[in-house]
């Protein structure tokens, strides 16, 4: 009588859902694995799957008066962590046909993310052959029951979720010492608990997604800060969103493509929701593509309606970029406020207190935003993304990397870079992390103070950008940092050595492209390997295709919920097309890359940027790697030009002033590169060109080299 009785007052109290196919218990060989959410975890799963299974628990846990009593009608066993036999206890468990269930965080999280993964529970599954059921709980850690005071608001009784996820095996490592397979098991269980973090994301658009974080942490919960050192609540900005929703759909009609063009602010986050939830797909125009790359992008997307900030256009001295494209009709800000009336007021109003109907019909799957491709190799495409395209990766993102309100990012990327859009707006819009929004990365000696000031403990940008903050910064400016993460350029081996000098930070790199949304792997604290850009984000399928003439590596393709939904391109504007794939459902990165026996990526190069040269393949980022090796201090970069003789050759741009062709053939010799990757032509540059996102300019300079006589 006793199980029923549970069952109905734990899903009275926490109206418990359960998702997944039941019948996956079959094997009587059968490991139960589970998140580690609240005190609840083991009465949850008791009582609530369909099979009598036998808990392992902690001898600490078990001498508690409480659990004493409660573990009176549940069956378990009780093991010590430290005894060399626990392990044993376990497999002879499982070996006898009960279904065991387990925690192999081993403790209850504190950070609302998966904490470390202890090796046992994977060594006794690969050791028994047992089939592992991976078993999600979800909503807890939110009640009083869990251990995220201080972290997350916490609710007598939040509505729980159990995911039943489809049963795995885990085969025994083939390595050559007892604890080198245990210790690749538990990375393998690892993933497999990421995996089922990520496939058991709710689905939803964006501005439910908002809506619901509003619901956790509160109308009043003050998440954004910007220049003007004014905080918005959910509250305000959902306001300002309803506000925006409004004025802009006398602009434009449901389903259409409207340009924006704004600074990193919190007005520009609540345009994003408002136009979202209007279902319009906002185009997020680079400002710093100049008039030729802002008409490529207008042109693709088939823009008829552009919104933006005068303050910011006139500031920016973008009055001339926007009359490169006298087709599309550009709205201010500051004009459309003046045309709200007491009916939008009330309509307002009205929807603060019911603010999921103010949203138009739409589903996850349907156009949420275009971003644009940089230009560096081309004229910009669009590359449109899913609402759930946008926040899979933001689930992946924050499977691995345990950032909490407690945390405050500082994102002077650009919102129409991938990379600042995802990681600097959409994770702290749905997770309650804080965030000051600065309008220019090049401002070298004030971010740094504002890091410092604003006690911000995230930290991303580029090679580049986060190797000038580090020359400008004081030493205790980023005392408080936890994140510094670099992606879209290659992490200089001299900045990670710096910052490790100066602040005894190290930098996470990670890896991303625009159309994955675009984080694909990233080093975390828990799992990081430098010369690499990380594991593989859960979710994500990878391959390497061999390519004639390199023999390391081959071509990357991805699988994964955050790819692009297609592209935007200049020669049919405002039909969205299928990216070309090797098969439907896998996207091809142009990158040459390789993966270490650990799962660590390692990004080569690009495919594009490989010379042949009288037959062979160089990397372009091998020369740029040999540069910086001769002169560290200084910043590199190679281009081809056109070669009767070899097909192509080799210049080198470097601000060094004093770079000679034999200090590249020393370097050449002492990292083991082939001479035919040193080149002959050496051109001294006072800064390299860059785009607006930090990266290199490398169509400029593939312009400058071609120019330079034979």
């Amino acid at each position: 009588m006793l199980k029923p009785l549970l069952r109905l007052l734990l899903k009275t109290l926490f109206r418990v859902e359960v998702q997944g196919d039941r019948n996956v218990f079959d094997d009587p060989r059968t490991l139960i694995v589970a998140n580690h959410e609240s005190f609840l975890d083991g009465l949850l799963l008791g009582v609530f799957l369909p099979v009598d299974a036998v808990f392992v628990v902690h001898t600490q846990v078990a001498s508690r008066p409480l659990f004493r009593v409660v573990l009176h009608f549940v069956p378990h066993l009780v093991v010590d962590s430290s005894s060399p036999l626990a392990i044993k206890q376990i497999v002879r468990l499982v070996e006898s046909g009960r279904p065991v269930a387990i925690f192999p965080e081993g403790r209850i999280t504190r950070t609302g993310s998966l904490m470390k993964v202890y090796d046992g529970a994977a060594f006794v599954a690969a050791r028994t052959g047992a089939t592992v059921v991976p078993v999600r709980i979800d909503g807890a850690a939110q009640s009083y029951f869990g251990r995220l005071a201080g972290v997350f608001p916490r609710r007598a009784f939040p509505k729980v979720r159990i995911s039943i996820r489809p049963p795995q095996h885990i085969p025994m490592p083939d390595l050559p010492s007892a604890r080198l397979r245990r210790r690749r098991a538990g990375e393998l269980l690892r993933h497999l608990l990421l995996d089922m973090l990520v496939a058991t994301r709710p689905q939803r658009t964006l501005y439910e997604a908002f809506l619901d974080a509003r619901e956790t942490f509160g109308a009043n919960y003050r998440l954004v800060e910007d220049i003007r050192l004014q905080e918005e609540s959910y509250g305000s900005l959902l306001k300002m969103a309803l506000a925006l929703a409004r004025l802009t759909a006398r602009l434009s009609a449901p389903g259409e493509t409207v340009g924006v063009l704004a600074p990193n602010a919190a007005p520009a986050l609540g345009l994003l929701l408002g136009l979202s939830l209007g279902r319009r797909v906002p185009a997020l125009l680079n400002y710093t593509a100049g008039p030729e790359g802002l008409r490529a992008a207008c042109h693709a997307a088939d823009l008829k309606t552009l919104v933006a900030s005068r303050t910011f256009v006139e500031k920016a001295h973008l009055g001339p970029l926007l009359a490169a494209v006298p087709e599309v009709r550009v709205h201010y800000l500051e004009d459309l406020k003046a045309e709200f009336g007491l009916a939008d007021r009330l309509w307002v109003l009205w929807h603060l207190a019911f603010p999921r109907r103010a949203a138009l019909p739409q589903t996850p799957e349907d156009a949420a935003v275009v971003l644009f491709t940089s230009g560096s190799e081309g004229k910009p495409k669009g590359v449109v993304h899913s609402h759930a395209a946008l926040l899979a990766n933001v689930a992946q993102i924050r499977a691995v990397a345990d950032f909490t309100p407690q945390d405050k990012f500082m994102m002077a990327l650009p919102l129409f870079h991938a990379f600042g859009l995802t990681s600097g707006a959409l994770l702290p819009l749905v997770s309650g992390c804080q965030v000051f929004l600065y309008p220019n990365p090049l401002h070298y000696r004030v971010i740094p103070e504002l890091v410092y000031d604003r006690n911000c403990t995230v930290l991303f940008g580029t090679s580049t950008f986060l190797g000038n903050y580090a020359k400008f910064a004081h030493p205790y400016d980023f005392g408080r940092l936890r994140y510094v993460v670099a992606g879209a350029e290659r992490l200089a081996e001299s900045v990670r050595k710096q910052w490790l000098d100066k602040f005894g930070i190290r930098i996470l790199e990670g890896y991303g492209v625009t159309e994955c949304a675009p984080v694909v792997a990233v080093n975390v604290p828990m799992a990081c390997r430098n010369g690499s850009v990380g594991q593989l984000l859960p979710g994500i399928d990878y391959e390497l295709e061999p390519v004639p003439g390199i023999a390391e590596g081959g071509a990357l393709h991805l699988k994964g919920p955050n790819l692009l939904k297609g592209y935007l391109l200049y020669d049919q504007p405002g039909v969205i097309q299928p990216p070309p794939a090797i098969r439907p459902g896998w996207y091809a990165t142009g990158d040459i890359a390789s993966v270490d026996a650990d799962g660590y990526l390692h990004i080569l190069g690009r495919l594009k940027r490989f010379a042949k040269i009288a037959g062979e393949m160089v990397s372009l980022e091998t020369v740029e790697s040999l540069a910086a090796s001769a002169a560290p201090e200084f910043l590199h970069a190679a281009a081809t030009r056109s070669d009767a003789a070899r097909g192509e050759a080799l210049v080198l741009f470097t601000t060094a002033p004093e770079l000679a062709r034999e200090r590249l053939l020393a370097a050449a010799r002492a990292l083991g590169a082939p001479e035919l990757a040193v080149p002959r032509v050496i051109r001294r540059i006072d800064a390299l060109p860059l785009l607006g996102t930090g990266k290199t300019d490398y169509q400029t300079l593939k312009r400058m080299a071609e120019e330079i006589p034979a």
